[in-house]
């Protein structure tokens, strides 16, 4: 997400979710699970785990996202303090077939559009598929007031770009973005977009996570969830570059 998408970030993350608490509140809704995002943990050293206890610290790598997605969490805290029986799910980086010009579904299109850059930063990725079943499973189960992280791999950035680019059957990105390089390609990538006045590929706060190397631990949910299982990641992407390919319309 770029920062230039703040305002809307916020009034759909923070007041969007308070409209929605509200609501709950008002209609006496037995059970709210609220999609939130790893991003509302906030940043850890680098090379850490995190976990479902990990607590929000203030960091010059928290980015305009992950402070609307943790000011959002605030309000369901808050509906869970005023009687809502509430469960927050943290999926982390979302993989799947979709509207490749937002969100997470552009590491499609970079990688189709073959960026050149990549970084051996690490994080957490997790099928679109799995976030749906692990919350319907919450749903149904006996959980409330607390939170589970929804993580199926932990992968570098070269790693997802260069498995996306062979089920495109493009060329796999081939220049390493050091800390000195990705301030320069972010820098070259706004430039480039006041002359196509498209978004840039890479945005200053994306550029410096993905010099970051964070795990997520998903064992709380597979235990929580016996029956529930994590799709392979590479399976997830084989399956939304097939999509892409065979020009299977959107949802």
């Amino acid at each position: 997400f770029h920062a230039s998408d703040r305002s809307e970030m916020f009034m759909t993350n923070i007041e969007g979710t308070a409209n929605v608490v509200n609501m709950a509140l008002e209609n006496n809704v037995r059970k709210l699970i609220h999609v939130s995002s790893v991003a509302a943990l906030g940043r850890t050293k680098n090379g850490g785990t995190v976990n479902e206890e990990k607590k929000w610290e203030q960091s010059k790598l928290n980015t305009n996202y992950a402070l609307s997605k943790y000011h959002g969490e605030m309000e369901v805290w808050r509906g869970m303090g005023e009687g809502l029986n509430v469960t927050v799910v943290n999926p982390s980086t979302i993989i799947g077939y979709g509207d490749w010009n937002n969100s997470s579904s552009a590491l499609f299109k970079n990688a189709f559009d073959e960026f050149p850059w990549y970084s051996t930063g690490i994080t957490g990725f997790v099928d679109v598929e799995d976030v749906a079943k692990a919350t319907v499973g919450l749903i149904n189960a006996e959980s409330g007031g607390e939170r589970f992280i929804l993580n199926g791999e932990n992968w570098t950035f070269q790693q997802v770009f260069t498995t996306i680019a062979k089920g495109f059957n493009k060329r796999p990105p081939h220049r390493e973005a050091t800390k000195t390089l990705a301030e320069i390609a972010w820098r070259l990538e706004k430039l480039k977009s006041l002359f196509t006045g498209k978004k840039s590929l890479l945005s200053r706060e994306s550029a410096r996570i993905s010099q970051t190397k964070t795990y997520f631990n998903n064992q709380k949910i597979l235990g929580f969830l016996p029956a529930f299982q994590f799709t392979p990641l590479e399976q997830s992407i084989a399956l939304a570059c097939g999509r892409y390919l065979s020009g299977v319309p959107l949802a």
